[in-house]
């Protein structure tokens, strides 16, 4: 019996505002076959540090939050 936890970014979505919401799905696997799972959702808003978020993330935001959508979002937060 092998007991494995796998970590892994499933779900990106990118929302009007700019902000990227990033779901991680935790998976508890026993040879090879998901015994237990869970997710964990959190957002990277426009203007905020991703320098530490999956490669596909850093991708997207990086896409995504240009000066304008940074500069549009602050404003509609104040």
């Amino acid at each position: 019996m092998s007991l494995e936890k796998v970590i892994s970014v499933d779900l990106i979505e990118v929302i009007e505002s700019g902000a990227v919401q990033v779901r991680t799905k935790t998976a508890i696997m026993e040879d090879g076959k998901q015994i237990s799972g869970s997710f964990h959702r959190h957002v990277v808003a426009p203007g905020d540090d991703y320098s530490a978020e999956d490669a596909r993330v850093k991708a997207i935001c990086k896409a995504t939050h240009t000066d304008a959508v940074v500069t549009a979002y602050k404003a509609a937060a104040a």
